[in-house]
């Protein structure tokens, strides 16, 4: 993961947006041990008015990433005389295993990241704080979309807004005469309409197009489209066909619908049968990297945070890329999600730590992230206030604003923006694991969608209620 250069403080938390939303290992077991008794301990005595509360806030980092985020807190540590917030900077490869570590131990930091499919299995096991009074009293409330919920009480908010896009090379629209993607959720493409543009814009060696007499699928080079087939990408399309994951509350399993389906299928088959996408099989978050910067594919979908960790720096480099809002199949729909803050239960300091989440959440302190194009802001004002929004968007690490305005912050706050599942579903690593196995085969043609899933369906559902 390469971070834009302007992240100022923070740089680490570019990892752990660009970790959590999607480029981490999301199909990785998430273990969590509570000890009996450790979540329920109650709070200390408050210390004097001039010793201060000592917090520890833990994130996935290099060490010199930590020293980054350290920064940041020393600023929130000068800003009050009450509380102190110490940064634990842990490798991403090790970080659940050592919160799992530290929860046997009873030793959790006072407060700290999670990963997205990490945060109601944490939950449901007594490992987080009910954070639902946080921001009473505050106009600092992040996004209702963004609060993750466990049995109707919100247990954390994520520190980010994250949607899905349409990315596209400008050159390679303009050289081959095609009009760009649409930027304005009222004109997005159907999905009909974004297949046969992806066949116009994909070429063999000899210039030849999918469909056109000659054309030959082994010697592509240039392919007009990629659809991310990372698992919990892979939902959205679910949705837009009519389908989904799960019901309303994550209670139930409908991968088996045949609306979903038939929505993995026609990702499938942009690759097996359209042959205007390379096969990928949705094992590595570098999507971005692997097509529009490497200059293969004209057009792909993925997170908004590929602005700031690697688009920036490509952009320096000459490629001149838009956005534009996702193709649909029935309903329009963008997933948006974001890395968790959570306070753990452990905790002896719970409402300091909830303090310092607010302080440390609020954009002027986590600006150089925003700025940069990785994380969104989670306040409605910046969606909202036109003032505020060219203040976020009008600086040169972004598309133009008009473009950006429509296909990024009024898409994120439109009707088609809807929260991924793990916001409310348990057992996601699970379930994502599994699915991501299930479709090994699909990808390469060796088997459909539907023979798949259902012959793994009774799997699926075991997983999604914590059982095999």
């Amino acid at each position: 993961m390469k971070a834009g250069k302007k992240l100022g403080v923070g740089l680490l938390a570019a990892a752990v947006v660009f970790g959590v939303v999607g480029c981490g290992n999301n199909d990785e077991k998430t273990n969590t041990a509570a000890p009996s008794g450790e979540a329920s301990k109650s709070p200390e005595k408050s210390p004097s008015k001039t010793e201060k509360v000592k917090l520890t806030y833990s994130m996935w980092g290099t060490a010199e990433e930590g020293t980054k985020v350290q920064e940041t807190a020393d600023k929130f540590n000068a800003s009050q005389d009450k509380i102190e917030v110490e940064v634990l900077a842990i490798p991403y490869e090790n970080y659940m295993t050592k919160l799992n570590t530290m929860a046997t131990a009873g030793q959790l930091p006072d407060a700290g990241m999670m990963r997205e499919d990490g945060v109601i299995q944490w939950s449901s096991e007594g490992m987080l704080n009910d954070v639902s009074a946080m921001y009473e009293g505050s106009d600092s409330k992040p996004l209702d979309s963004l609060a993750y919920t466990y049995q109707g009480k919100p247990v954390a908010y994520a520190a980010a807004n994250e949607i899905l896009l349409l990315y596209y090379n400008k050159d390679m629209f303009d050289k081959a005469g095609v009009p760009y993607p649409p930027n304005a959720l009222d004109k997005a493409w159907t999905w009909d309409e974004f297949v046969e543009t992806a066949k116009k814009l994909t070429n063999d060696k000899n210039g030849k197009h999918p469909g056109e007499d000659g054309f030959d699928s082994q010697s592509i080079v240039q392919y007009g489209a990629s659809v991310e087939n990372l698992t919990w990408q892979l939902e959205a399309w679910t949705l837009t066909n009519g389908g989904g994951f799960y019901n309303d509350d994550g209670t139930e399993v409908r991968i088996g619908e045949d609306a979903s389906v038939e929505a993995i299928q026609k990702v499938a088959d942009l690759y097996l049968k359209d042959h205007v996408a390379p096969l990928s099989v949705g094992q590595t978050d570098d999507g971005i990297q692997r097509t529009i910067i490497a200059g293969t594919v004209a057009m792909a979908t993925n997170g908004q945070w590929n602005i700031g960790t690697s688009l920036n720096a490509a952009k320096e480099a000459g490629l001149k890329y838009g956005v534009a809002v996702l193709p649909y199949m029935k309903e329009k729909v963008t997933l948006n999600t974001g890395g968790a803050n959570v306070v753990f239960s452990q905790t002896k300091h719970p409402q300091e730590a909830m303090e310092w989440l607010k302080w440390y959440g609020q954009e002027e302190n986590n600006w150089g992230l925003i700025s940069s194009g990785i994380w969104m802001p989670v306040l409605d004002k910046w969606y909202k206030d036109e003032t505020l929004t060219r203040k976020w968007v009008e600086n040169p690490n972004f598309p133009p604003y008009d473009e950006y305005k429509s296909a990024v912050v009024d898409y994120a706050s439109s009707s088609a923006a809807r929260p991924a599942s793990w916001f409310f579903t348990n057992h996601t690593t699970e379930f994502n694991t599994l699915l991501a196995s299930v479709l090994g085969d699909v990808w390469t043609g060796k088997t459909t969608a539907k023979e798949a899933i259902s012959k793994n369906l009774d799997a699926l559902k075991a997983a999604n209620k914590g059982t095999k």
